[in-house]
């Protein structure tokens, strides 16, 4: 059973419904008193690091989700829930991440003509071979809508990239933790196919294939 995490800045909609494309049981959490009913959870959101991780705190899931990933337990971010894994942001000065990831999270820095925020389809070229990748062409269009990105310390866990005025880490496996900046969700058929891989990978198995 996937535990779909709400606390309050999940783009929940999209998330259920790819799950429902591959077969996949899930259930809504807006609270972590039913994890021992789930074996792998998704950390979706969409908005301010400052704001998600207030609400994580007010709804119990800060301290959950560390005690969660230190047993090695399967976690898929999405999107802000992405940049929330890791120890501080740029755009929420003081205010500490989950810091289950070491790394910083800072603001698109790009030349005229780019704008931020980023948003549409932009390529993502793998780093690496990854199961995330399974039947995925390297370069394939992702979803993107964000205005800050993830510097993480430990080059081993970058498995994606992004170029877009800059060249950034869109895509993160490391342990049971996988999490990608843009939004497979809504990503068609490939966006659906890596929603199943990272969830194959985390230990969710969709009843089916494309």
């Amino acid at each position: 059973m996937i535990g779909i995490i709400e606390y309050g800045m999940g783009n929940l909609g999209s998330v259920q419904q790819a799950a429902r494309a591959w077969g996949l049981e899930f259930c809504v959490l807006s609270r972590p008193t039913a994890l021992d009913s789930v074996s792998t959870l998704i950390l979706p959101g969409v908005g301010a690091f400052g704001d998600g991780m207030r609400y994580l705190h007010e709804r119990g899931w800060a301290d959950a989700l560390r005690d969660w990933i230190a047993r090695g337990r399967p976690l898929f971010g999405i999107c802000l829930g992405l940049q929330l894994l890791f120890e501080t942001s740029e755009e929420a000065p003081g205010v500490s991440g989950l810091g289950v990831l070491r790394g910083h999270v800072r603001r698109l820095r790009v030349p005229p003509p780019f704008k931020v925020p980023h948003m549409g389809w932009n390529r993502v070229w793998q780093v690496r071979e990854d199961p995330l990748w399974q039947g995925i062409p390297d370069g394939t269009h992702f979803y993107f809508v964000h205005s800050y990105l993830v510097e993480p310390t430990d080059p081993d866990s970058v498995v994606g990239r992004t170029t877009y005025g800059e060249s950034f880490c869109s895509a993160v496996h490391a342990g049971a933790v996988v999490a990608v900046q843009f939004h497979p969700e809504k990503s068609q058929r490939f966006g659906l196919q890596l929603f199943a891989n990272a969830l194959r990978m985390v230990g969710e198995s969709p009843s089916w294939t494309r």
